[in-house]
């Protein structure tokens, strides 16, 4: 299948931002789901023969990070983190509900392609937990009702704001802009709030701090 117009394009102006080509390859991958809505065979192809890599390597790669679809992901992407604490705290009953509610598994697309489901061992965000993600973009403090009411409402039409950053746009928009092009929502959502900060404030309290950084 061929690729869309302008995407060698795209994709050489991301390779010009690397001093080592070969350190482009995770963001072109990127562009190629922004593109082709996962990471094709064609668009893995491309990406090797711009680097100087064999299909192989690029293909390694791809396969080794978890956020590369090797399949069409929905237009909605839904992570639900089941690590130990998001799951204790109730990751695993969003799961359970989630996937009952969608009728799709572990990566899985709901038969309109409009949702996939994926179980993430982590998300970076335990300060929130349980959390689970839409198209990258976070949901924090979860509850088995208001991960139904997201896929819900995402289903009537209606925007769905993330908790640290802008409404919720498609799997393809986002993947964009995870590849490093601009979207002009750098503004959009909070910055660290009071329970991603607890540590910090908790050891200025204690008059605690990090030591001096040994020199010589």
């Amino acid at each position: 299948m061929a690729l869309p117009d302008g995407t060698r394009e795209r994709l050489s102006e991301i390779v010009a931002r690397y001093p080592q080509p070969r350190s482009a390859l995770l963001p072109m991958l990127h562009l190629v789901q922004a593109e082709e809505g996962y990471v094709t065979p064609d668009g893995l192809a491309l990406c090797a023969e711009m680097l100087g890599l064999s299909t192989a390597e690029a293909a390694a790669v791809s396969s080794f990070y978890t956020m590369y679809q090797r399949r069409p992901a929905g237009e909605f992407h839904i992570g639900v983190c089941i690590n130990p604490l998001c799951g204790i705290l109730g990751g695993d009953a969003i799961w359970a509900a989630l996937s009952e509610h969608l009728g799709i598994g572990h990566d899985e697309v709901t038969p309109d392609g409009k949702f996939s489901l994926e179980r993430i061992e982590c998300q970076a965000a335990c300060t929130h937990a349980p959390v689970m993600t839409a198209n990258w973009e976070y949901l924090d403090q979860m509850t088995v009702e208001s991960a139904k009411g997201v896929v819900d409402k995402i289903r009537a039409g209606e925007p769905v704001q993330s908790t640290r950053g802008p409404v919720v746009r498609s799997f393809r928009d986002t993947e964009r802009t995870v590849a490093g092009f601009d979207d002009g929502l750098a503004d959009e959502g909070g910055g660290a709030d009071a329970l991603m900060l607890a540590g910090l404030n908790r050891a200025k309290e204690l008059g605690q701090a990090a030591p001096e950084p040994k020199r010589g």
